[in-house]
C-alpha cells in the first residue's frame, strides 16, 4: 500500500468492513490524522473490491488531499486487502479481557483500543474520547504481561475487565453510528473482483513453480556432498546475512532489566553508536508492537536523520516491519552484578561482554566519558572485567571479596537506565 494511507478491517455490530487509514503525518507545522470519509461519515465496504471502485471513481471524501493519494488511487484492487497486522476486531475485545492477559491477547487489545481512540478523535466522537479519559487502566496493557502477575497484576487485568464491561458497547455503537456505505458501481465491484481472482492465482501458479523447484532441488542435493563443511557454512552465512535490518543498516535492540524488557533501535555512523532517542536518551518501547506503531509515525529523533531510516518507516507504515532481534543484539543485565559479587567463574562471560557493550554504547551516545572511566583497567573493576573477559593465567586474577566491584557495577547500570526514556 502507498507509504502513508492503509487498508484497515474494522470487526463491528454489522460484521467486517474495510476501510482507509492514513496515520499521522505533518504538513508544515500542522499534524494530522485521517480515515476514509467525508463530512460526519466513516466510509466502510464489505470488501477489498468495493472498496478498490470507490476509490478509482470517487474524488469527493476527506483523503483527497493527502500527499499520497494520487498513489492510492492508481493501486491494484488485491493491495486493499488488509493485512493481518491492520485487523481490528472491536467487537471481540469483551472475548479477550475474559482470557489470561497473554502477550498475544495484550497485543491485539493494544492495537484495538488506538485503533479506536484513533477513530473517536478524528471522527469527535465525545463518547470515545470520554471512555478512554474514564479509563486510563486501559493504557496498562502496553506494559505487557509483566504489567499483570501476581496479585496486583491480577487486579489490574480485573479493573480492565471491569472498564469494558461499564462501556465498551457505548463506544462501539458510537463508532457504528458514524459508519456509511456508499454507493459503489457493480460493475467496477466485479471488474475489481476479477483483478483479485486473478491476483491470486498468480500467487498460486507461482507457488507451485517454487515447489516444482524444491522437487529438482531435492533430485539435485547429491551434489552438495562435494562441499565441505567450510564452504556450506560460508553459504549459509551469506544467505543469513541478507535481511532487511542489515541492508538498512540498523539493528533493533531488546534490553532486558530487573524491572522490564525494552526494545529500540541502534546504528552505527563512522563507528559511533546512534540510538533511536534525542539528546543522550534513548527512546525504549515494552513491546516490537509499540516500538513498529512507533516508527510508522513522523518523530524528530537521530535515527530520522540516518539516510536509510526512511525505509524503517516506510515499512512500518505498511505494516510490513517485522522487528527482529537477533542474539547479539539481546543484553540480559539482571543477575550480573550478583554473579560480579560471587567471583569471576560464576559470570557469563558472553552476557558480561554484551552489557559492557551497550553500556558503553549509551554513554558514547550521550557523549558522556564516565562509563570508559570506571571500567579502565587501572579501576578495581575494570581489571575484574577485563581478566573476565580475556583470562590469562599470567595475569593475577582479582582479589576476593568482590563487594566494590559489584557494587560498582550496580552504579553503572543504574546509571544506564537512567538514559532510557520509556514511550
Amino acid at each position: 500500500m502507498a507509504g502513508d494511507i492503509v487498508p484497515i478491517q474494522l470487526g463491528l455490530t454489522d460484521g467486517d468492513l474495510i476501510t482507509l487509514w492514513a496515520p499521522r503525518w505533518r504538513e508544515g507545522d500542522d499534524e494530522w490524522e485521517a480515515f476514509l470519509g467525508h463530512d460526519d461519515d466513516l466510509y466502510g465496504f464489505g470488501s477489498a473490491a468495493e472498496l478498490a471502485a470507490f476509490v478509482r471513481a470517487n474524488t469527493d471524501h476527506d483523503l483527497v488531499e493527502h500527499p499520497s493519494w494520487k498513489i492510492v488511487a492508481a493501486l491494484a484492487a488485491a493491495e486493499f486487502e488488509p493485512d493481518d497486522a491492520h485487523v481490528y476486531d472491536l467487537v471481540g475485545v469483551p472475548e479477550l479481557v475474559a482470557g489470561d492477559p497473554d502477550a498475544d491477547t495484550l497485543g491485539e487489545l493494544e492495537d484495538t483500543f488506538e485503533m479506536a481512540r484513533s477513530i473517536g478523535e478524528v471522527c469527535e466522537l465525545d463518547v470515545v474520547t470520554r471512555y478512554f479519559g474514564s479509563h486510563p487502566v486501559l493504557s496498562a496493557v502496553a506494559a505487557g504481561p509483566n504489567a499483570f502477575v501476581g496479585r496486583e497484576g491480577a487486579e489490574r487485568w480485573d479493573q480492565i475487565g471491569a472498564a469494558v464491561a461499564a462501556g465498551w458497547d457505548d463506544v462501539i455503537d458510537a463508532i457504528d453510528a458514524v459508519v456509511a456505505g456508499p454507493a459503489v458501481d457493480a460493475a467496477a465491484v466485479e471488474e475489481a473482483e476479477a483483478e483479485i481472482v486473478a491476483a491470486e492465482e498468480n500467487v498460486v501458479d507461482a507457488d507451485d513453480a517454487a515447489d516444482e523447484g524444491d522437487d529438482e532441488s531435492d533430485d539435485l542435493e547429491f551434489m552438495t556432498l562435494d562441499l565441505d563443511d567450510h564452504e556450506v557454512d560460508q553459504v549459509a552465512a551469506a544467505a543469513a546475512e541478507e535481511t532487511f535490518w542489515t541492508s538498512v543498516g540498523i539493528d533493533p535492540v531488546k534490553i532486558i532489566t530487573s524491572s522490564a524488557t525494552y526494545f529500540t533501535l541502534r546504528c552505527y555512523l563512522d563507528d559511533e553508536p546512534v540510538f533511536l532517542g534525542a539528546s543522550g536518551k534513548i527512546l525504549v518501547f515494552t513491546s516490537e508492537r509499540a516500538l513498529a506503531r512507533y516508527l510508522a509515525d513522523n518523530h524528530d529523533h537521530d535515527l530520522a536523520h540516518v539516510s536509510t531510516y526512511s525505509e524503517v518507516q516506510a515499512a512500518a507504515v505498511d505494516g510490513a516491519l517485522e522487528i527482529e532481534v537477533t542474539d547479539e543484539n539481546v543484553y540480559v543485565l539482571p543477575g550480573l552484578a550478583d554473579d560480579l559479587a560471587a567471583g569471576p567463574g560464576s559470570v557469563d562471560a558472553d552476557q558480561l561482554d554484551l552489557a559492557v557493550e551497550l553500556f558503553t554504547d549509551a554513554a558514547a551516545y550521550a557523549g558522556d566519558d564516565s562509563t570508559d572511566q570506571a571500567l579502565a583497567p587501572s579501576t578495581p573493576l575494570g581489571w575484574y572485567v577485563s581478566y573476565t573477559l580475556n583470562p590469562d593465567p599470567t595475569r593475577m586474577a582479582p582479589s576476593a571479596p568482590y563487594t566494590d566491584e559489584s557494587e560498582s557495577w550496580r552504579a553503572l547500570e543504574h546509571e544506564f537506565e537512567s538514559r532510557l526514556r520509556a514511550e
